[in-house]
């Protein structure tokens, strides 16, 4: 017997324009007689209703007949159903707080949950994600608060031109603006600003990949943690006018006793024995990018106390603005109390008070931390995504959820990813109980 798989419309806000399955990947899917689809109508998605029907999906309000349901992000609590099985980014699994009502109620329905985030190979590396594109428009994003920055403290660069990623019809056709913005950059220079704008990106993951891949379409110079600091005494004519450098977790922290060495594994199993360091860089930056996966035992990149001490009416720091993609609110970055829209992606902190506001004026540096990113490029996301996820489909359509966890047979890359199932928490999640109890109080 065959299963039907339902495509939830995605509405958590105006900018969640991607779905986790596009119309050409479900032709294919079609194909496997035990597969039917049912696509929920959308005024927003990228691709629209009729796109789906022409290639013979049915588009219906009602997903209730669906034994699946995929969706991006977080499904409403009311539209949750008993025991049927879910696909989507939960935000559970570091115990958020603000989302264990959704666990809990997962459980007391005897639902099951797949997790995209958990979804992962033998080495642990995620096989499905958004990353790359929340790499790109992050990258685009901070160029234009950064533009706009130097604007407003009178300098004027090629930068300016570069629109907000959802501005433009394709990543196609932002990478042809940004080469064209190259050129300009090649043969006129940045204006009056005569000194290498430095880029330092935290981490070298997927989402620093997008990142570099964006700069890679600009005249940009990669240099060395080591080099860094002469970088920054240089000029433009010397280096270039713009520069790059990439930092490992071997430069952001260091270990707290003398006789110790950096080790990656050590640090990431006993994060205590280390302490943070990476704020003796941003003095060389004009822009951090920050792309780490962090958790709050970890030593953070930018606390409020380093900024008290080097922003204010007096003090012009090197550093502008700080592209915080990864976005936790008071995370990594501490300076990040909340996520913006793409509309106004940036906010300045102010020293003194610790407070924000939006734009791209003031004495604190300029934040940006947009949290739905991949949004802004919501084809090619859902693209890339959905090339993944058709793989994964004919396997999840075969597997009996009927069964326990022990005799549930999937791939073991989406069987570490079930976080809860028939009621319970999964054996790799049970710790989550703890977070559940602190949440009900």
């Amino acid at each position: 017997m065959g299963v039907t798989i339902g495509i939830r419309r995605e509405d958590k806000n105006e900018w969640e324009r991607r779905v986790p399955l596009v119309p050409a990947d479900l032709v294919e899917l079609s194909q496997d007689p035990n597969l039917a689809f049912t696509i929920q109508p959308s005024a927003i998605r990228v691709f629209t209703d009729d796109e789906y029907r022409q290639v013979g999906i049915t588009v219906d309000e009602s997903l209730d007949d669906a034994d699946i349901v995929v969706a991006v992000k977080e499904i409403p609590l009311q539209l949750l159903q008993k025991k049927k099985i879910y696909f989507f980014f939960s935000h559970t699994i570091k115990g958020q707080a603000y989302n264990m009502p959704l666990l809990q109620h997962m459980l007391d329905l005897g639902s099951t949950l797949i997790d995209y985030e958990r979804i992962a190979d033998e080495q642990n590396r995620r096989l499905i994600f958004f990353s790359v594109h929340a790499g790109y428009a992050g990258m685009i994003e901070s160029l234009v608060c950064l533009a706009r920055r130097m604007e407003f403290n009178g300098i004027k660069t090629p930068l300016l031109e570069l629109k907000h990623a959802y501005e433009y019809s394709s990543l196609i056709e932002v990478k042809n603006h940004l080469l064209q913005i190259g050129h300009r950059i090649r043969n006129e220079g940045m204006g009056d600003h005569a000194d290498p704008i430095i880029i330092g990106l935290a981490g070298y993951g997927n989402v620093s990949r997008g990142c570099q891949e964006i700069l890679e379409c600009l005249p940009v110079k990669e240099i060395t943690v080591a080099e860094l600091e002469d970088t920054a005494g240089a000029t433009a004519a010397q280096v270039g006018h713009l520069v790059k450098v990439v930092f490992k977790e071997e430069d952001m922290v260091e270990p707290r006793f003398s006789d110790a060495h950096f080790v990656l594994q050590d640090y990431y199993q006993r994060p205590e024995n280390y302490r943070g360091v990476f704020e003796k860089y941003l003095p060389n930056l004009d822009l951090l990018m920050n792309t780490i996966y962090w958790e709050d035992r970890y030593p953070r990149l930018v606390t409020k106390k380093w900024t008290r001490a080097n922003y204010g009416p007096d003090k012009r720091p090197r550093l502008q603005v700080i592209g915080d993609i990864s976005c936790d609110i008071e995370g990594s970055i501490e300076l990040t109390l909340k996520a913006p829209m793409p509309d106004q992606p940036c906010f300045v902190f102010d020293p003194q008070t610790g407070e924000v506001h939006d734009g791209i004026e003031g004495d604190g540096p300029v934040i940006m931390a947009v949290d739905n990113l991949p949004c802004e490029l919501p084809r090619e996301s859902s693209e890339h995504f959905s090339m993944v996820l058709r793989d994964m489909m004919p396997a999840v359509g075969q597997a009996d959820f009927r069964s326990d966890f022990e005799g549930l047979h999937l791939p073991p890359h989406l069987k570490k990813a079930v976080i809860t199932h028939r009621g319970e928490l999964t054996p790799g999640y049970r710790h989550l109980q703890e977070a559940l109890d602190k949440a009900r109080g």
